[in-house]
């Protein structure tokens, strides 16, 4: 391209504005000029596909311009292509095009409040990764910063001129701009439609054009000021470079590097900036005594990426790793984020800031920039006034970006606590210590074998008080508990008596309390502090029944959420993150005349929170974040940089200390888990799964772990070992335990500890907190060798479905003829034999069994008349064999029979234990249809030997490969249905039962036999894979798959985990061809199962000797024998005393020490 002495550097002579409007309005008369453009060679530089917007005034000192005009507009070659080709796809040259264009541009409509087209700001395009190119241009990207005067050309010497040169708001060469690629095919890319601009902005320019002297045209993307403040950073590294020059077009698209003309691209997307802030005259006057430096290209490739991230604006350094780059830029006294040059702005005020991202916090640190423009505030400090709300959600609120290991150098610890180190002693160099890593996750569910469900109703005062309306908040001190709502009441637990009670008014409700603390000890419990809704505190007195002060603007219109008290002082939090701290005054209390001492800011969004020795824990969601407050307020007050997150763990909804585990703090969580933090080096030591169901409170009395359920269940763990145990389950309310509160101040008050639950049925309820009865009961336990005589018993049991079969069906075979007869023989002469049999009716026969449904059973009727003939068949083939096998010297008694259709179960016992045995009773559970037919269910039978209750279940459940979950629903209401009487001598419930029981349900006997067809299948295999199996005697690969075995691994609400199975060696007993040893070729094919199982339940005192099936070929399923040892136990009563006695003071013992450490 050839220069023209002053002309622009698109061959464009410059001329004052009013002469190149005459021009463009003439453009169209004059045509013969146009005949050789298209000859013109291209313009060497890249342009922009997209329109330049209009000339914006220039707030620049006016300066007299005054350009000859020696190059007529006539001239084709002089027609400015540059800036047409703006208006065009890149390279389109047609004069035709270009005329047209022109004759638009020269036909402005009038001024008015119209919007017209061409934008204001422009949005960038996506960019491309930029590419490797020639040394010229990049040497063309080190000048673009230090552009001479507005009119230059780069191809033409300047002239003088007032200033040396000044620097632009952004790159004038495109194709350097940062993040294009220069491989941009310019055909494909349609120019970007303008967005609308104001009409004030075009008069404002309007009356700028015809206001004499009128200052030269500037470029507008050079106007922001957000890219000028940038550039004055990197002005004293750059120097001048002599080949560029201080003239330029009016319309001029940014002038390409003069040293490589002959090099050509396709040409990029510009950037382009936002409007500048009003009324601010910019300095662009900058030394001009340095040459410009060499740019390598890989340092040329480094700058465009940081342009287009919007980072550093100080000097590059050459290959910096890539891994260091900040999650956050830092932001400089001014706005030099590129990325808000493409906001669309206000030319009237500041463009808004940039909506926050929910993955980055809301300080200012550069992690990577050691050098900071402003100084950076990371911790909350304290303040005499209402801190401004956060800007952003309490997800991120006063933390830094948690996937940054980067830390600020002006972080300090709090003084309250040392600075964290490695669980090893080793210093650690973040602050947080990576819990995640040191964590213990433990999956196995709490042990539940020796769980009690008695209520620990407590000794002395009222149990159980009705609040008589909504409330979901309470707080309790001695014998005095409030609970609060729209009516604020008190209640003295001694008696039950209400005290206090008023209103709040009308769309006024109380959201926290607590009892405030006093001067003297005698007066704890008589004074409340109450936050609302509307953020004032009420302070109450319980004997005057009266409202003696309040603060209406403590917080603001937020709703206080929290009331904490620590010794004297007084904590209030409302849900907008504020958290006032309120010393004692002269006086030594908390006084809501006064201001608060100190006011923090915390993050929103508060599940839950609880003090740690001068330390708040405040969790939002699954983060915690520890605060220092003080009334003083000279110490930091956040403690930790990041949050504590508990991996694998949901959000927390609980927490409690426990005296019996120092330096631990334990937080519940809404999946049913529970993490261990340590409070010396702030590190996650465990997390553990205690239930599958949402955890409302916790609460920590002596060495136990009180959680309270969304079911209403309250459950007491000794967490001594890993997994914990659980010592107690009682449904305590009928529906969800809202809190749970172990009252530090009963001991003082009561001398007694006590635990109070409030429900969601409305009920507040107290408990003794060191478990009187259960201490006495395990006590008792624990010393019954001292006044109790233990003989084992033997046992056999048979469990068998028979498929409708009879006696007579065994002697079509010779195997199975023999069955009864080998197996009493081998049977060694047990003390008892238990007998179960399943389907003795045929259940597939509807008529028979409508009959069973409707038909009324008589109530006087005896044995005989109830049991229909397919039962007293089985009984007498029974007693038959026994007489006919057993030897003639041990002599067996029927001792019960009991039948559900199909279900039969027939227990014989020897001659010289009959009278031993007492309490005999028996239960029905009807699980079919229901609950209303019996042909799924139970028979429970449970008698009395010596002073050890036994009881013995036999069960059918829910048939069907995918029916686990009913068949887990029937073992509960089986295990659950308190259907036996009940033994009303306390002494006799402490020796003969356990759990609490009084003998009413299953578990509450000693030692429990459970047999039948359970049904539980194996899952997730094919029957060809189980048959290939069993043939193969690969027994361990299926019993991976047992429904039953992996519920008691897995699930800890199956009640049957607390019972104990013998190790399965035999073969899948379900379901065979009747007659022969395949299994199911009918057109179902079951697969193969462990169905018919033997489980017991006896802590220690029952243990099995085998555990065999049986080749009867009569039925469907395999008969399943087991022999048992049971051990009982005869109680002295004499010593039994003295046992009780010594239990009583080992229990006066612990409640002392319990006393003495709590106060």
């Amino acid at each position: 391209m050839e220069s023209h002495g002053q002309d622009g550097p698109d061959d464009s002579s410059l001329r004052p504005v009013s002469s190149l409007r005459s021009h463009f309005e003439n453009m169209n008369k004059s045509k013969d000029g146009q005949k050789d453009a298209p000859a013109a060679a291209p313009p060497a530089g890249n342009q922009s596909p997209s329109p330049i917007p209009p000339p914006v005034p220039d707030t620049r000192p006016s300066r007299n311009v005054n350009v000859p005009l020696e190059n007529g507009w006539t001239k084709p070659k002089d027609t400015p292509t540059t800036s047409i080709s703006r208006l065009h796809n890149v390279g389109d040259t047609n004069p035709t095009n270009l005329n047209r264009r022109s004759i638009q541009i020269s036909s402005l409509p009038p001024l008015s409040p119209r919007p017209i087209k061409p934008p204001a700001v422009l949005v960038e395009p996506p960019q491309s990764p930029p590419k490797a190119r020639p040394f010229s241009l990049l040497q063309s990207d080190t000048n673009v910063h230090l552009n001479p005067e507005p009119s230059k050309s780069p191809n033409t010497p300047s002239a003088s001129s007032p200033r040396s040169f000044r620097i632009p708001t952004r790159p004038n060469t495109p194709v350097l701009e940062s993040g294009r690629s220069p491989r941009l095919p310019a055909a494909t890319q349609p120019p970007s439609p303008p967005p609308p601009r104001r009409s004030a902005e075009l008069r404002r320019e309007r009356e700028v054009r015809a206001s004499p002297p009128m200052p030269p045209p500037i470029n507008r993307a050079e106007k922001p000021a957000n890219r000028l403040s940038r550039l004055m950073e990197n002005a004293p590294k750059l120097k001048l470079n002599p080949q560029i020059s201080d003239r330029r077009s009016p319309f001029n698209s940014p002038p390409t590097s003069a040293s490589s003309p002959e090099i050509e691209e396709p040409p990029v997307l510009p950037t382009r900036p936002a409007r500048p802030p009003p009324q601010k005259a910019i300095s662009r006057t900058v030394p001009t005594s340095f040459d410009p430096p060499p740019v390598h290209p890989t340092i040329a490739s480094i700058r465009r990426d940081q342009e287009a991230n919007g980072t550093a604006r100080s000097p590059i350094a050459p290959h910096p790793p890539p891994d260091d780059r900040p999650a956050l830029p830092a932001r400089p006294q001014t706005v030099t984020d590129p990325a808000s040059a493409r906001v669309p702005a206000n030319p009237a005020s500041k463009p808004p800031p940039r909506p926050p991202r929910p993955t980055i916090t809301t300080t200012n640190i550069t992690l990577d920039n050691p050098v900071s423009s402003q100084p950076k505030r990371v911790v909350s400090t304290p303040t005499t006034q209402f801190a401004p709300p956060p800007s952003r959600t309490h997800g991120r609120s006063l933390t830094i970006d948690r996937s940054s290991e980067k830390v600020p150098v002006d972080f300090h610890e709090s003084s309250r606590r040392p600075a964290p180190s490695s669980r090893d002693g080793r210093p650690s160099d973040s602050p947080v210590p990576a819990s995640a890593a040191h964590a213990e996750i433990i999956t196995q569910f709490p042990a539940s074998s020796k769980v009690n469900r008695r209520p620990p109703f407590i000794k002395q005062g009222v149990h159980e008080i009705s609040t008589k309306y909504d409330t979901r908040i309470f707080d309790v001190c001695g014998q005095y508990v409030c609970t609060a709502g729209h009516l604020t009441r008190v209640w003295r637990l001694l008696d039950g008596e209400q005290l206090m009670s008023f209103a709040h008014g009308e769309g006024i409700r109380a959201t926290a309390v607590a009892f405030k603390p006093t001067l003297d000890i005698e007066d704890e419990g008589t004074r409340l502090w109450i936050g609302n809704n509307v953020g004032e505190i009420i302070e109450a007195d319980v004997t005057t029944q009266s409202i003696i002060g309040n603060k209406t603007s403590a917080h603001g219109r937020y709703e206080i959420s929290k009331i904490y008290r620590y010794y004297n002082e007084m904590w209030t939090l409302d849900e907008g993150g504020t958290l006032h701290v309120w010393g004692p005054d002269n006086e030594g209390i908390p006084n809501l005349g006064n201001n608060p001492h100190q006011t923090y800011r915390l993050p929103k969004g508060h599940t839950f929170s609880i003090i740690v020795e001068g330390e708040l824990w405040h969790a939002t969601g699954k983060e915690i974040r520890i605060f220092a407050p003080t009334a003083n307020g000279r110490n930091q007050a956040q403690v930790l940089m990041r949050p504590l997150i508990a991996e694998g763990a949901g959000e927390v909804t609980s927490g409690a200390l426990l005296k019996s585990q120092p330096g631990k703090v334990f937080f519940g969580h809404n999946d049913g888990k529970v993490s261990i933090y340590s409070q010396k080096d702030l590190a996650c030591l465990s997390v553990l799964s205690i239930s599958t169901y949402k955890i409302n409170s916790l609460a920590g009395v002596g060495s136990y772990m009180w959680a309270a359920y969304n079911t209403g269940k309250i459950c007491v763990y000794d967490i001594a070992e890993s997994p914990w145990v659980i010592k107690k389950d009682w449904q305590a309310h009928n529906n969800p335990v809202v809190k749970l509160i172990a009252d530090p101040a009963s001991f003082y008050r009561l001398d007694r500890p006590q635990v109070v639950s409030l429900g969601a049925d409305n009920l507040l309820k107290s408990w003794d907190g060191l478990l009187q009865d259960d201490f006495l009961e395990n006590e008792m336990k624990s010393l019954d060798t001292q006044y109790c005589r233990f003989e084992d018993i033997k046992l056999l049991a048979m469990t068998w479905n028979a498929g409708a079969s009879t006696p007579n069906s065994l002697r079509y075979s010779e195997s199975d003829a023999m069955f009864m007869q080998n197996l009493l023989q081998s049977s060694n002469s047990p003390d008892i034999l238990v007998f179960g049999f399943q389907e003795l009716v045929d259940l597939e026969d509807k008529t028979a069994t409508a009959k069973r449904f409707f038909k009324p059973k008589k109530k006087d009727a005896t044995d005989q008349e109830r049991m229909s003939h397919q039962y007293r068949d089985w009984r007498d083939f029974l007693v038959r064999s026994l007489d006919d096998y057993m030897p003639a010297d041990h002599l067996y008694h029927l001792l019960h029979t009991a039948t559900l259709v199909g279900l039969f179960t027939c227990i014989f016992v020897k001659s010289n234990l009959r009278d031993r045995i007492r309490n005999i009773s028996s239960a029905e559970v009807k699980r079919g249809m229901g609950g209303l037919h019996g042909n799924k269910g139970a028979i429970i039978v449970r008698f009395m030997v010596d002073d050890t209750s036994l009881c013995f279940i036999n069960c059918h459940l829910a048939a069907g490969q995918s029916q686990a979950s009913h068949r887990h629903n029937d073992i509960a209401a089986i295990m659950e249905s308190a259907l036996l009487p009940a033994e009303r001598d306390p002494s006799v419930r402490i020796d003969s039962y356990v759990g609490g029981g009084d003998g009413t349900m299953v578990l509450d006997h000693e030692l429990c036999l459970l047999n039948g067809d359970l049904n539980y299948r194996i899952d997730t295999m094919s029957r060809d894979t189980v048959v290939i199996a069993v043939k193969q005697n690969n027994l361990a690969k299926l019993l991976e798959r047992d429904q039953l075995l992996v519920a008691r691994r897995r699930n800890p609400t199956f009640k049957l985990r607390a019972f104990e199975e013998m190790p399965i060696e035999f073969a899948p007993t379900y379901k065979y061809d009747v007659g022969t040893d395949t299994y199911d070729t009918s057109e179902k094919k079951r697969s193969p199962a462990w169905c018919d199982r033997l489980l017991h339940r006896g802590s220690g005192r029952i243990r099995q000797l085998d555990y065999r099936r049986h080749e009867v070929r009569v039925s469907d399923h395999r008969p399943v024998t087991g022999q048992f040892r049971f051990t009982v136990k005869s109680i002295s009563p004499k010593k039994r005393t003295l046992a009780w006695a010594d239990c009583q003071q080992r229990f006066e013992n612990l409640r002392e020490k319990e006393a003495n450490e709590e106060k």
